[in-house]
Order: structure tokens, then C-alpha cells, then sequence
């Protein structure tokens, strides 16, 4: 009982500063749909019928824990916040136990201790915004570390693939990159290890029927996910867009490799390029390249034992961290520094590779006063992070002007949309249009199908301003020429709102 409070005290300081480290960074209209859609679920539409979401669904993974925070909190732009520090505080815990698995005592805590505290202290910035706001696959480890501490811990029974394979499957609706860091190293361990067992040890197949069970688990567990996917599908639920990833053309691998190489540092909170000699943040930054070390040492060490170590743990993690660094180089998911967030399982996982396999040599080496020194540097950096002011944000003082005067329905490009309106409370409905030269569409991702219903809804205002990307660049002159003449021109949070005295659906192509 005495573990279970300290890990439950352990799990609530972590979250508390994840919390207020989260709104260091702003929330966007991305976590805010996830919201919008929670808050849909909560309200009856359990299926999201009418929901065009994503490439990921998140559908049974971070959706539900929104609706939970929301029922405790209500909806607000802080909901974003909340979830993502509890789901980075899970991660942390859970790669804490994975990496202490069978270890007791003193050998135990300096395992969970070098997990935790590689994975504890995400970088200011780009680190924050990618591991403890917005889901953005860093809660898709969760399950997968879950499915792996199961195993880790239970006996060869039945029933451990049947559970693993179902956790998989329940994941895989929420997020393809499960198939990378899940089901493939759990198929191809079980493979490996069957074949050690027959055709090296010629020992009889009925030998490996654990083995064997888990391959099958892990194959299964897809055509599991699909079935639900089209159940869900022909009962009428959300639909989700084809993931668009392919390789990388071969002119732009030599700098794909160093962008790739400087996701890996940011994840791990040491991303030190640009970054001036004498501040707190290099200092931080240099600090952490010793758990980039440890994680890279513990990958090499894993992937030399692959075929020898008998532990399956390691070999599923070196097996995932490789599969997801090879995959993400030679796609065209790489585009820029935040496109870490579709590696980002390989931080927890990394982290226990680094607990379990170099712990004992760390010891043997007489290193655990340096990695003492290290992790107190590491609570030093975490509470220089946690006494930073939350970051200033534009859409909650247009989301106020728009309550205050009354405004209930509206339209904007996606990066303002969804996020006002969680930051006015749902309270104004601002929906998102793509301007491309003389006309406005309704949104393709992350919108509603009833928010462009002229039968149901009144937008009499367009905002215009801040983020764009490829359709998001409307100008003013183009809405008069889409619209009419607005009645109304306003100037707020840098942002221009221009006001009709017509419903502007009716005039959305």
C-alpha cells in the first residue's frame, strides 16, 4: 500500500507540473477539435455522426479522456491543458514501472529512476507544444506500454494474448502508428523467438505455443481494428481521412537525416542548435544529451542481444524505436522540427530500454553518484520550466470580444475556428471555411456537417488574420467580393472581424 501512495504522490506532482508547464504553450484548433468532439460525445452523439476528422482518430484513446476532463471542468480552452498534462504524466509512470519490472529494492527505484527521469522534462517550446498539448500520438504509447507491462508481468496463460491483443486492436482505431510500435515488434519477436525455439533449440512446435499465440495476437488485432472501424463506419459514425504518407525521394534524405537527427534531440529535451552559449535553456538542453546517450547506448545493446536475450521487453521496445526512426527518416512525415510528434513513443520507449539494460552496468561501473548529480539537474531544470508565465493567448481575447458583444455564430480559417470556440465556452460557434480565390468552402477536417447548415445556424461574421497554410489565406477584399459589402469592420488581437446582416452559409461554395 506504502508503493501505491508513493507512486499515486509521485503521479500527482508530475501532473501539477505538466499542468502549468502545458500553458506555457498555446493551444490551436487541432486539441481544440478533439475537444469540440468530446464534448459532442458527452452530449449524445457518441458515433461523432457528421464528423469529418482527422487522418487520426484518436477515437478510443485521448477522445474518451477528453470527455472525462470535460466532465469535471466543464468546457474551456484549459481542457486542452488538463488532458494533455494527464496523459504525459501516464506516459511517465507507466515507462517507470515497465522499466523497474521484476526489480525490488534499491535496484528497482534506480531503474524507475532513469526512466523517469529521461522522460520527465520535456523541452520549452516545441518540446512542450509536442508532448503535453495537443494529442498528437505521444498518448498512443499509453496502451502500447500498458500492453507491454501486462506482458511483462503475467505468466504464459492463454488469456495474456487474447488482452494484449485486444488493447492493440482498441488502439489501433485511434492511431495507424500503433501497427509501427505495437503489432509489428509484438509479430516479429513472436516469430523470432518461435523459430529460436523449433528450428535452433529443435524443440517441438507445441513448445512455442506462447510465442506463436502472440504472433497471432498481433496479426489478429488488426483485422480486429478494421472490423470495428467499418462497424463504426456503417452505423453511421465519423469518417476519417487516408493517411498520406509515402517514402521520401532520395534528393532529400541527406537533409531529411539532419532535421530527423534534431527531432530526436528535441524530443529528448536536448535540441541545443540555435540556441545561445549562456542560458538557461542550453544548459538544459546539454544537460539532457546524457539521456540521449543512455537511450542510444541501451538501443545498440538491444539490438546486438536481439537474437540472445530471452526478455521480451527489450526486444519489442528496440524493435518499435527502430521501426518508428527508420520509418519517419524515409517517409514524408519529416517536414520540420514538430514532425517529432510521430516519433514521439520512442522518448518512454527509449527511456525503459536505458533503465533495463544498462542499469546493472551503470552500478557495476560505480556511475550512480554522476547519474545522481544528472537527475538532481534534471528536477533543477523541471522547476526553472514550471516557474515560467503562461504564454499570452490572442484567441481567448477574441473569443472574450466576440461573447461580450454578443456575436453567436461565425466563420474563420482552421487555425482560428475551433479554437475560439473552446476559448469562448462554446458560447460563439466559429466555424471553419476555406477561401481560395473567389469562393469559401466548408471545412474537410475536424469540422461538423450541421455547422454549414443555413437551416440551422446564422454566421453573420468572418475573421480573418493570424496562422494560414495552403487555403487558409482569405483577405478582406475577397470576402466583399463572396459576401457583399460588410456592415461591420472590427479590429481585435490582431485579428479583423468583419460583420454582415445576412447569413453568410448561404453563400459558401
Amino acid at each position: 500500500m506504502r508503493r501505491a501512495h508513493v507512486w499515486a504522490v509521485a503521479g500527482l506532482i508530475l501532473f501539477l507540473c505538466y499542468w502549468r508547464l502545458s500553458r506555457t504553450a498555446l493551444i490551436n484548433s487541432d486539441g481544440a477539435s478533439n475537444a469540440l468532439q468530446a464534448w459532442d460525445m458527452l452530449h449524445g452523439n457518441l458515433l461523432l455522426h457528421g464528423w469529418k476528422l482527422s487522418d487520426v482518430s484518436f477515437y478510443t484513446t485521448e477522445l474518451p479522456e477528453y470527455m472525462l476532463v470535460e466532465l469535471a471542468f466543464g468546457l474551456n480552452a484549459d481542457v486542452v491543458h488538463v488532458a494533455g498534462a494527464l496523459t504525459y504524466t501516464l506516459v511517465v509512470l507507466l515507462a517507470a514501472l515497465l522499466a523497474k519490472g521484476s526489480a525490488t529494492g534499491r535496484a528497482g527505484l534506480i531503474r524507475a529512476a532513469i526512466a523517469g527521469g529521461i522522460a520527465a522534462v520535456p523541452e520549452l517550446g516545441d518540446g512542450v507544444y509536442t508532448l503535453l498539448l495537443s494529442p498528437d500520438h505521444v498518448g498512443t504509447a499509453v496502451p502500447v506500454l500498458v500492453a507491454w507491462l501486462i506482458l511483462d508481468r503475467a505468466r504464459p496463460r492463454w488469456y495474456v494474448p487474447v488482452v494484449i491483443g485486444g488493447l492493440l486492436a482498441w488502439a489501433l482505431v485511434a492511431d495507424t502508428l500503433v501497427l509501427y510500435i505495437g503489432i509489428m515488434p509484438l509479430a516479429l519477436v513472436g516469430a523470432v523467438r518461435a523459430y529460436q525455439g523449433v528450428v535452433v533449440e529443435r524443440r517441438p512446435w507445441s513448445s512455442q505455443w506462447y510465442m506463436l499465440s502472440l504472433g497471432a495476437a498481433a496479426l489478429a488485432s488488426v483485422a480486429a481494428a478494421r472490423l470495428l472501424a467499418a462497424a463504426l463506419r456503417a452505423a453511421g459514425g465519423y469518417q476519417v481521412q487516408p493517411v498520406g504518407t509515402r517514402f521520401a525521394d532520395q534528393a532529400v534524405l541527406a537533409s531529411h537525416t539532419w532535421l530527423w537527427a534534431e527531432t530526436v534531440l528535441m524530443l529528448f529535451g536536448a535540441d541545443f542548435f540555435g540556441q545561445p552559449f549562456r542560458s538557461a535553456v542550453t544548459v538544459a538542453a546539454l544537460l539532457h544529451l546524457a539521456g540521449v546517450g543512455l537511450a542510444a547506448w541501451a538501443v545498440w545493446i538491444g539490438a546486438r542481444n536481439f537474437f540472445r536475450d530471452r526478455d521480451l521487453v527489450p526486444a519489442l521496445l528496440v524493435a518499435a524505436v527502430v521501426i518508428n526512426l527508420a520509418g519517419f527518416l524515409l517517409s514524408t512525415r519529416l517536414v520540420n522540427i514538430l514532425s517529432a510528434r510521430e516519433i514521439a513513443p520512442v522518448l518512454p520507449f527509449g527511456a525503459v530500454l536505458a533503465a533495463r539494460l544498462l542499469s546493472a552496468r551503470l552500478a557495476a561501473a560505480r556511475l550512480m553518484p554522476l547519474l545522481l548529480a544528472v537527475l538532481l539537474g534534471y528536477i533543477c531544470v523541471l522547476g526553472y520550466e514550471v516557474l515560467q508565465p503562461p504564454a499570452p493567448s490572442p484567441d481567448q481575447r477574441l473569443a472574450d470580444w466576440l461573447v461580450a458583444r454578443h456575436f453567436r455564430d461565425g466563420l474563420a480559417a482552421y487555425w482560428q475556428a475551433s479554437v475560439t470556440t473552446l476559448s469562448s465556452q462554446g458560447r460563439v460557434q466559429v466555424s471553419q471555411v476555406c477561401g481560395n480565390g473567389q469562393r469559401f468552402t466548408g471545412g474537410q477536417w475536424e469540422a461538423q456537417a450541421s455547422w454549414y447548415d443555413p437551416a440551422r445556424r446564422y454566421a453573420n461574421f468572418l475573421v480573418i488574420g493570424g496562422l494560414s497554410s495552403s487555403c487558409d489565406h482569405a483577405t478582406a477584399s475577397q470576402a466583399r467580393s463572396v459576401f457583399g459589402p460588410p456592415a461591420r469592420t472590427y479590429h481585435v488581437a490582431g485579428y479583423t472581424v468583419l460583420a454582415w446582416d445576412h447569413n453568410l452559409l448561404n453563400r459558401l461554395g
